[in-house]
């Protein structure tokens, strides 16, 4: 956060716990940071998961679930029981669970109906509190912030109607040009992740979410640039242009 930031008390946040999804192997980063997950990565001198805590506290956020998976000793070594005026606490998967698994895994921490998800590979420079505003006003019990990229090969495509409805989901080979995509923030209802498998591992992207779209599946579609640090082209970028980039 940059000095004299000012921290929202939207009434959404404060009541709400985070979650960041941080279990991955890190696989396809692994020729340049191999000592540590991902989350902990140094973007600028500073541990990645350091800026989604900023854009948490931000907006008023009180308690964080870090779901850790491969060397989850490090994270809870390195950011302890709080960080500034957060809360932590540590839900670490015995086994690898993907992300629906380690969400699920992590329930018993998570007290609030409403929990906001973050992928702790990937920050969005979004407006969570318009975000937070728009999932309320359309009583959504699970909304994905998305963003728009000029090929989205990568990601794949989220495709919306005009009210932002989620029609469907595009692999990736299928999914070159521009479009909007999935930037890794998701505002979901306690009730649904409590419907999510418990006793298997299960990808909250490819399983869940399709399989949610007839339960009324939103998409925000947000002005904000998406950053992400898992491959090694994209952490150089990180490191080179992010802190200058993001508003806060």
């Amino acid at each position: 956060m940059r000095s004299g930031a000012h921290v929202s008390e939207f009434s959404y946040f404060s009541q709400a716990t985070a979650a960041i999804l941080a279990g991955g192997l890190g696989t396809r980063l692994r020729s340049v940071v191999a000592d540590r997950p991902k989350i902990l990565a140094e973007v600028s001198g500073r541990p990645f998961v350091e800026y989604l805590l900023d854009q948490l506290m931000f907006v008023g956020v009180k308690n964080v679930v870090l779901c850790t998976g491969f060397m989850g000793e490090q994270v809870q070594e390195k950011l302890g029981e709080s960080y500034r005026d957060l809360k932590l606490y540590y839900s670490r998967e015995p086994l690898a669970l993907g992300t629906g698994g380690a969400l699920r895994h992590a329930l018993p921490l998570i007290e609030s109906d409403s929990i906001i998800v973050m992928n702790g590979d990937s920050y969005c420079d979004a407006k969570l509190d318009a975000f937070a505003v728009w999932h309320e006003a359309r009583e959504s019990h699970a909304t994905i912030l998305l963003t728009e990229t000029s090929d989205t090969r990568r990601y794949g495509r989220v495709h919306v109607d005009d009210d932002g409805k989620i029609l469907r989901f595009q692999e990736k080979i299928q999914a070159a040009g521009p479009g909007w995509i999935n930037a890794g923030i998701y505002l979901l209802n306690r009730e649904l992740v409590e419907s999510m498998p418990a006793d298997r591992a299960v990808s909250i992207e490819r399983e869940i979410f399709p399989a949610w779209i007839d339960r009324g599946l939103w998409g925000y579609r947000s002005e904000g640039r998406l950053w992400d640090i898992g491959v090694p082209d994209a952490y150089a970028l990180a490191n080179s242009e992010f802190v200058n980039s993001i508003s806060r």
